[in-house]
């Protein structure tokens, strides 16, 4: 299914239902008195996150929501019944903003996890309500009032514990397909990426991280060139960066060191929370050297952008290299979930 991040939808809770007037009529009861229910109140809508959907695609054909409004009260004191609460699935994730005004009212990130979209109506009251003792047959009644009615923008961030980072044809693609089961289509071409593709990578029985192969940076990515910053948001969520610079002598730029600037300069432009995220330089397409070459380029690149993290060399379409990576990152994350539990 293709893959959509933003989504307008409309949802209106249900009115709440009328109170009634009714006097209580009995054969042999002179003075019945006032007797008319409440009205049950409108139902609310809420969004729910749920495990399993990466996308807000079916957003794009259905947009209107409603729940159901309560119904009316009766007589003998009998309340309407109250409208059924409406519950809509969208992708754990998800931001949820007010159109008109862009207020951010929640953010959905765990399974299950429910936000109050708009408030069903308050019930209305019976004539019941009004009796007093100087108001014996209290004629009046309150109808129930209108639920809230909202436009709100939907905007999904992937939740994936790595992001490769990269100029178009650093070989993103060709690494998440080759470590996992993700099948992204791969191209000798800038920006086949045109999707976030999200894979599950397997490192033991019980071990496995989520990765997010995110579409190529070009110079004013940050500003909405190329493909726009739209996707940059993804990388925010993130636990670890894996910066890709394709080190061929064929690459289309055919200098690693010009990309890696690049790409950080959008980095920073777009938000700061980039800083202070771990990244990994990971030098793709390295098998087209001989490994003596290897060790040369590498370390050429490493003191031109004063590197001081890791560093990798493979070979994605290989193979080469991607094992020990993938074993090291799945070590990294679960220190990282030691640390914070700690």
């Amino acid at each position: 299914m293709k893959f959509v991040d933003e989504a307008l939808i409309n949802v209106r809770a249900g009115k709440g239902g009328n109170g009634v007037v009714s006097f209580r009529r009995e054969k042999y009861v002179e003075f019945g008195g006032p007797d008319g229910g409440d009205g049950g109140d409108g139902g609310s809508v809420y969004l729910r996150a749920i495990d399993g959907a990466n996308t807000l695609a079916d957003f794009r054909f259905v947009r209107q929501f409603q729940a159901e409004n309560g119904q009316p009260g009766e007589g003998r004191n009998k309340r309407g019944k109250s409208g059924e609460d409406l519950f809509i699935d969208v992708p754990v994730g998800t931001q949820v903003f007010v159109e008109e005004t862009d207020e951010l009212i929640g953010d959905l990130t765990a399974d299950g996890e429910t936000l109050l979209v708009a408030q069903g109506g308050f019930h209305g009251l019976g004539n019941t309500r009004y009796k007093s003792s100087t108001n014996r047959a209290p004629r009046q009644s309150k109808p129930g009032s209108m639920g809230e009615e909202r436009e709100l923008r939907l905007e999904l961030k992937l939740l994936a514990d790595v992001g490769l980072l990269g100029m178009p044809n650093a070989g993103k693609s060709t690494l998440i397909s080759r470590v996992s089961a993700a099948k992204p289509k791969i191209a000798n071409y800038p920006f086949t990426t045109l999707y976030p593709n999200l894979g599950v990578v397997r490192v033991g029985m019980l071990q496995s991280f989520v990765m997010a192969d995110i579409p190529g940076l070009i110079e004013g990515a940050a500003e909405g060139a190329g493909l726009g910053h739209q996707f940059l948001k993804h990388l925010s969520r993130t636990r670890l960066l894996l910066h890709m610079l394709d080190c061929s002598p064929m690459s289309d730029s055919g200098d690693p060191v010009a990309d890696f600037a690049q790409v950080s300069e959008e980095l920073t432009k777009y938000n700061d929370i980039f800083a202070d995220k771990p990244r990994w330089l990971v030098l793709n397409k390295m098998d087209t050297m001989s490994e003596e070459d290897q060790q040369a380029k590498a370390q050429e690149i490493v003191r031109a952008i004063d590197w001081q993290g890791p560093v990798y060399r493979i070979s994605a379409q290989a193979g080469i290299g991607t094992e020990t990576l993938c074993h090291d990152i799945m070590q990294t994350l679960e220190q990282m979930d030691d640390d914070a539990d700690f």
